[in-house]
């Protein structure tokens, strides 16, 4: 998924005591939460400007691995994982003659790739900034590399050169540097692979994707269909009730949760709200005359009525059908990572998901914001778990 998408900015509500609260004023206006499970996790990171959520969201997912197993906190390093996806993906894109989508998006199941065949290393080992900038900005690298790899498939030799992937390699290694083959952490020596394994304790086979959409059959696996997904990674597929069972056990029992979701609804309300909610009502459910009044508000009017968001109010309920019927109209697509960790309830009694973001701390919410149960079901395309925090009744069914 995508993550640094124009017009769209997350934003969370976090403050430091029992209660967090947003716009109101001495009554029961605005939305207040009161926290019901915080999992242990590190601080909130900037992928500024660059497509890698995928990467930060899933080194925060193992930093809280981590913190659960009693292990020491530790600072991962986004880029490797970011260096080595590139290079593998241009490597079967080429292969694809270019029929693979080939950007800095990624899936949920990349960070596994990466750390179950090439390791993880801390921050201090790869920091992964080489250019004249103290955030990561990727455009320029993105497009370079983009272009070097339709050049090599759009060739007109009858065969590639032997060096093509080399080209590819060094152009990364300029950008975010060269990858580490050993380094030092905490006065010993590690490989990334030993340091994975050794020291960060993270078992590729513990964990695992899952979905919920009905073009599939439920209880089995496929490869989802989104275009950073170029692993061709495969997802369980269970029913929508039970793919909130999952997040709501896991979270309930100290596991904190990998989520794919799309951030392009307007009831993603986190720049101002720090909140993502499903209206209760759409156009498709107006009569005549509202959809006539709608259509005669200009946007602006129309943000500050439909979209005002000024207290807690009714959502959709979002079935099966519903979330597939999104899924399947383009409305929900693969847009962003993130990480869940934790439960919340608003003023009347009304479930959240706390979700930590990777776009620094750039407001007075701190990178964090609430997603609504309606909000998860409708809009999420898929999750990573740890298998253990899966209820026994779907592990069973999973074969798991």
């Amino acid at each position: 998924m995508q993550s640094f998408k124009k017009g769209v900015i997350l934003v969370l509500t976090l403050w430091f005591t029992t209660t967090i609260s947003y716009g109101g004023n001495k009554d029961e206006q605005g939305y207040k939460f009161e926290l019901i499970k915080e999992i242990p996790h590190t601080s909130i990171k900037n992928q500024f400007q660059s497509g890698t959520c995928w990467s930060f969201a899933g080194m925060s997912f193992f930093e809280t691995e981590m913190l659960r197993m009693g292990k020491p906190e530790v600072d991962l390093s986004e880029m490797f994982e970011v260096s080595l996806c590139y290079r593998d993906k241009a490597k079967k894109y080429v292969r694809m003659q270019g029929k693979l989508n080939f950007s800095a998006g990624g899936e949920l199941f990349d960070d596994l790739y990466i750390a179950t065949k090439y390791g993880l290393v801390p921050e201090s080992a790869f920091p992964g900034i080489k250019y004249n900038e103290e955030k990561h900005v990727h455009g320029e690298m993105d497009e370079v590399l983009l272009k070097m790899a339709e050049a090599v498939v759009e060739a007109k030799s009858k065969k590639l050169t032997s060096v093509w992937g080399i080209a590819i390699n060094n152009t990364i290694d300029a950008y975010l540097g060269v990858l580490p083959e050993k380094f030092e952490y905490q006065g010993k020596s590690y490989t990334p692979k030993s340091f994975a394994s050794d020291y960060c304790g993270i078992n590729g086979n513990d964990y695992v994707q899952i979905t919920s959409f009905n073009h599939h059959p439920f209880y089995e696996s496929f490869s989802l269909e989104v275009a950073d997904n170029w692993l061709w990674s495969q997802f369980y597929n269970v029913p929508l009730d039970e793919l909130q069972q999952i997040v709501d056990y896991s979270l309930q029992n100290g596991y904190s949760v990998l989520w794919a979701a799309d951030v392009s609804d307007k009831g993603f309300a986190t720049s101002i709200k720090g909140i993502a909610v499903v209206p209760d009502k759409t156009l498709k459910d107006m009569s005549n005359a509202e959809i006539a009044k709608w259509d005669s508000l200009s946007e602006k009017e129309k943000e500050a009525t439909y979209y005002k968001f000024d207290k807690p109010g009714k959502e959709r309920d979002i079935t099966q059908e519903v979330r597939q019927e999104a899924f399947d109209n383009l409305e929900t697509t693969d847009d962003h990572a993130m990480h869940l960790i934790g439960l919340a309830k608003d003023q009347n009694g009304t479930l959240y998901y706390k979700v930590k973001n990777s776009w620094g701390n750039y407001n007075q919410f701190k990178g964090y914001f609430y997603a609504s149960q309606p909000y998860l079901r409708y809009k999420t395309t898929a999750i990573m778990v740890n298998k253990a925090s899966i209820p026994e009744a779907i592990r069973k069914k999973l074969n798991l």
